[in-house]
């Protein structure tokens, strides 16, 4: 065999590792668009307690502005949902990256609390290690148009593992305030001011990648009303996932760097190598989460894998130990975001074609909703000296949801 022949199977393999069979440049588009905001949002979830502390605010304040930026994420996912059948997805996708463009402007040029409140509100910030963003349901959406249903959950895993790599190495990259710091002079405000300045440069550079995305195939046919046959079940899962995310509210991100900062006094350097190692892992349990599923189910793979999660984040929340506190929450990274991908999936599976949309944003809408309402929650207690208790209540509380979820759905049929 040639030289050429070789680098042309060399690159249909790599091909096929990165895009599933029967997908192209469209899912390659999305994929590479959830890796730049996942970048952004690695590193955001770690310097925001940091960069809030900076400008003299305190623990509540952090809590408080986490709950705004999930609020309004929840609103303009509720948006997409009621009236975004009616617009083609890829100038709803332009829209969200002007959005991210002067959400990353204001919190680099603007040091008052009101401001900044405002725009963690309307803007696109994530605090959260998910992705509670405006373009989550428009990019499902898309990837729902492009991918067969044989593929479907092997796509999801790929968007999901995207995110999830690209915000390993986001986390990595909150030293960099620090580094220049010590190695270019600037204070550390200016550093972090900086790192906001990148993330509206993204926005700018997601603008010209959905720019390439074609116009939708099916935005013509689709119906309208959002929600049809499918309601009941789009309700009860949504009321369900509203449980979890209202637990993971209680430890996001930026709130779990904010509790290793102040319980054990880490470095942000240890910080950034810790999210790091824990969003790699996630990453990594994308991949297992494909053939999990096929081998024991969509539901079975999002509960079980969920449950010694959530017995880990119990434990650390009790630790006093700094080292035993990062193994056991590094062992909940690799477990507790398997059920991301399977989740979407068993959502796209259980709804017809055209409410994938909907179902899409109404499933995310509560969970943005629900999980607004912990990080205030979490910051008042962290203020008041309850440092082990949003971790406790975060594990027990996912734990209910699961048991739950197993015995609401585990007879329900997937048709689509």
């Amino acid at each position: 065999m040639s030289f050429s022949a070789n680098a042309r199977s060399f690159r249909g393999l790599a091909s096929r590792l990165v895009l599933p069979p029967g997908t192209g440049g469209e899912t390659s588009r999305v994929l590479a668009g959830r890796s730049l905001r996942g970048f952004c949002d690695g590193y955001v979830a770690v310097l925001l307690p940091v960069y809030l502390l900076a400008l003299g605010f305190g623990q509540l304040e952090v809590g408080l502005l986490s709950s705004a930026t999930l609020i309004g994420s929840a609103l303009a996912t509720t948006a997409v949902g009621i009236i975004g059948h009616r617009y083609p997805l890829r100038r709803m996708l332009l829209g969200a990256a002007v959005l991210m463009t002067a959400t990353g402007l204001g919190f680099a040029g603007l040091s008052s609390w009101w401001p900044l409140l405002l725009i963690a509100f309307v803007g696109t910030l994530n605090p959260s290690s998910g992705d509670v963003s405006l373009f989550l349901p428009l990019e499902q959406s898309r990837l729902s148009e492009t991918a067969e249903p044989d593929v479907r959950t092997a796509v999801f895993a790929r968007y999901s593992l995207a995110g999830a790599l690209s915000a390993a190495v986001g986390a990595f990259a909150a030293a960099m305030p620090a580094w220049l710091v010590s190695r270019v002079g600037f204070d550390m405000l200016t550093g972090l001011r900086m790192m906001f300045v990148v993330y509206a440069l993204v926005g700018a550079l997601l603008y010209w990648l959905y720019r390439g995305l074609p116009e939708s195939k099916t935005s013509s046919n689709r119906v309208g009303v959002p929600l049809g046959p499918s309601r009941h079940v789009v309700t009860r899962l949504a009321l369900l996932f509203s449980v979890d995310a209202f637990a993971g509210g209680l430890v996001v991100n930026s709130l779990l760097s904010l509790w290793l900062l102040q319980r054990f006094g880490v470095s942000l350097g240890i910080a950034a190598q810790f999210f790091f190692w824990a969003g790699l892992l996630t990453a990594v349990s994308q991949l297992v989460a494909v053939p999990l599923a096929r081998k024991v189910g969509l539901l079975n793979t999002m509960v079980f894998t969920h449950i010694p999660a959530s017995i880990c984040l119990i434990g650390a929340a009790f630790s006093s130990s700094l080292w035993v506190t990062l193994m056991l929450l590094l062992v909940r990274s690799a477990l507790s975001q398997m059920d991301v991908p399977t989740r979407t999936a068993y959502v796209m599976s259980a709804v017809t074609p055209p409410e994938r949309p909907a179902a899409a944003s109404f499933t995310a809408v509560p969970r943005s909703l629900a999980s607004a309402i912990g990080p205030t929650l979490a910051g008042a207690l962290l203020a008041a000296g309850y440092v082990s208790a949003p971790l406790a209540a975060c594990g027990v509380l996912k734990i209910t949801y699961d048991l739950t979820l197993l015995r609401a759905f585990r007879r329900v049929k997937l048709a689509h």
